[in-house]
């Protein structure tokens, strides 16, 4: 039917008059319950499987980090630059590599007679410790993972393992490093449950719990409230079986009964299981029954809610049906005279759909309640729905799906693209979160990092992840952009401003100002879909995006006593105008480039 031939409500209702608006009144309801209820459990399903993409994209963020800062390590080992025979060279080295990623716990590099070197992170006041090890003597547990690295170049993850003198269990992930065919050594990051239970914590809510769960069993990883029970932790029991979790909710998990999937539209790799808490409170419990995409780890996401984000708009859309249908052969002139009170909500909740089909949710105003029972039940549903919508939004890249949508497209093939790309990170960072807890820090951090995020989308910047401190972002894609140096260096500028605004309520405050570095660089990257055909990333990949995180490190070798040091690249520096004040720094060398980076530092 085209748009001309549909009917309005207010019409159709107002005058189909005596026995036809039984049967117009009938035939209406049939369809709005068909409807609402397909879109409801797709809702449902979709609000799903972005909470679960999102908490896998957490995780896989920080298992990224410790994959490829150990495949860099390994090439520098291949290339000769870190000989087994100079300890303090390997030990200053991994020093480097453990400081940023505060999810690894320990880094040990021996060679293929199980000596060399062990950098730990130590307790949790900053301070990272490292020295010589024999593995048979030191660590004995890491013996049989060298075994294993010598019988197979690929690198893995080790199963759990409980470590004697440090009284807790740890997943490793080993390097083997071989010459041509022959064995020379390992190298092994180890990862805590701590830090794998602090990763769940920064990603669940008060309502939405996060947790890892061993593959093939019911032993709990990672969660939110693990470190109040690491001191049960044995050889004998590395893991916690989920009846022994600390949350009441989830220690009951083997006895909840599974549900259909269809119910809710979830996907055949889910699970879906139902149970109440202690003072009768109905939560669902979603977890995957194999995941794919975290790097080899044998673990898998589960996450448990209120039923209420899933259970309430389904009810009460069949409610307000019921409800519907009841008042509607009440009376024929009750049904002309509601026709127009009908309309109005129902145009409301249209509009408000529109702005949640574009992902727009800060526009969605919650639709008021009304005196018409199924109109009342209905904007609660949708309010209760864009409520758990914007709960997984927060999790979601809104911005970047916009931009494909605005172009017209849901995907984005990779191409190559002419790519601005920043890097920032808070100089001393280690030393600037002494003495604060870990929710001090995570605020620290958040705040530090909305400043920055606020001024790469005032200038139209794709924020590509937040690296612990640090932000990655880029301009030129998914739109084109004539000249991405621009609002990039726009971008960068605006940081730095606002960062040292900051800084003077701080020291108002008495606390220390923050320091921190900007690299910027351009040119060609590959942009778009990069991942599995099931779980992909909108990201860019190439040797740009390494520039311009080198020119940032460079920052503290230029300045390294500077509020902000913003350093940029001259692919950058030759696209911009005279309104922006640059100082040349002339030709430097940089980590993984051939040859030099002519250098500008852009002035605040």
């Amino acid at each position: 039917m085209s748009r001309k031939t549909k009917l309005f409500i207010t019409p159709t209702l107002a005058t189909v008059i005596g026995t036809f608006v039984l049967i117009t009144a009938a035939t209406i309801l049939l369809i709005q319950a068909f409807t609402s209820s397909t879109v409801v459990r797709q809702l449902g399903g979709e609000i799903v499987d972005i909470g679960m993409d999102s908490a896998e994209i957490a995780f896989v963020e920080q298992l990224h980090a410790v994959t490829e800062a150990s495949e860099y390590t390994a090439l520098s080992w291949e290339a000769g630059e870190l000989p087994f025979e100079d300890p303090d060279l390997l030990i200053t080295y991994l020093f480097g590599m453990l400081a940023p990623v505060q999810q690894v716990s320990f880094l040990v590099m021996v060679d293929d007679q199980n000596l060399g070197v062990d950098v730990d992170r130590g307790d949790a006041d900053g301070k990272l410790l490292g020295g010589d090890v024999d593995l048979a003597k030191d660590i004995p547990e890491l013996i049989k993972l060298t075994d294993q690295a010598r019988q197979d170049k690929a690198p893995f993850w080790s199963a759990p393992l409980y470590m004697k003198e440090r009284k807790h269990t740890y997943f490793v992930y080993v390097r083997p490093l071989y010459e041509d065919k022959t064995y020379r050594g390992s190298l092994m990051v180890g990862m805590s449950l701590d830090r794998m239970s602090e990763i769940t914590w920064y990603i669940s809510t008060d309502d939405i719990n996060v947790f890892l769960m061993k593959e093939d069993s019911f032993d709990i990883i990672a969660h939110p409230t693990l470190d109040q029970a690491f001191d049960s932790l044995s050889e004998s029991m590395p893991l916690f079986p989920v009846k022994h979790v600390p949350d009441a909710f989830l220690a009951r998990f083997e006895q909840m009964p599974k549900l259909d999937n269809a119910s809710f539209d979830l996907g055949e790799d889910l699970d879906l299981h139902v149970g109440h808490t202690e003072d009768g409170q109905k939560r669902f419990v979603i977890l995957e029954q194999k995941n794919e995409n975290l790097l080899g780890l044998p673990a898998r996401i589960g996450v448990h809610f209120p039923a209420e984000f899933l259970d309430q708009p389904l009810q009460q859309v069949l409610f307000a049906v019921l409800v519907g249908t009841g008042l509607l052969f009440i009376s024929l002139i009750g049904a002309v005279l509601l026709a127009q009170r009908i309309a109005r909500p129902v145009q409301r909740a249209s509009n408000a759909a529109k702005e949640v089909a574009n992902l727009n949710l800060a526009a969605v105003p919650p639709l008021p309640s009304s005196v018409i029972r199924e109109l009342d039940d209905l904007s609660k549903g949708f309010n209760a729905m864009v409520g758990g919508l914007t709960a997984f939004n927060r999790y979601v890249p809104t911005t970047l799906v916009q931009k494909l949508l605005s172009e017209g497209r849901a995907d984005a093939p990779p191409e190559e693209r002419e790519v601005a790309v920043l890097f920032t990170d808070i100089a001393g960072f280690t030393s600037a979160s002494e003495g604060m807890s870990a929710t001090e820090t995570a605020a620290f951090v958040n705040h530090h990092l909305s400043l920055l995020g606020a001024e790469i989308t005032r200038e139209g910047g794709t924020i590509d992840k937040y690296i612990g401190d640090s932000v990655m972002a880029f301009w030129g894609a998914p739109e084109r952009l004539e000249n991405a140096a621009a609002p990039a260096a726009r971008a960068a500028l605006a940081m730095a401003r606002a960062v040292m605004t900051d800084n003077q309520t701080r020291i108002e405050r008495g606390e220390l100002p923050v320091r921190f570095r900007i690299g910027l660089h351009m040119g060609p990257l590959v942009v778009g879909d990069i991942g599995a055909p099931e779980r992909v990333n909108y990201t860019v990949i190439g040797d740009t995006v390494n520039a311009a995180s080198r020119l940032e490190s460079l920052g503290k070798e230029i300045d390294a006593t500077a509020e902000v040091v913003i350093l940029a690249s001259e692919e950058i520096a030759m696209n911009l105008g005279d309104d922006f004040a640059q100082q040349p720094i002339g030709p430097q060398k940089v980590k993984g480039k051939a040859e030099p980076l002519n250098v500008v530092r852009l002035l605040v």
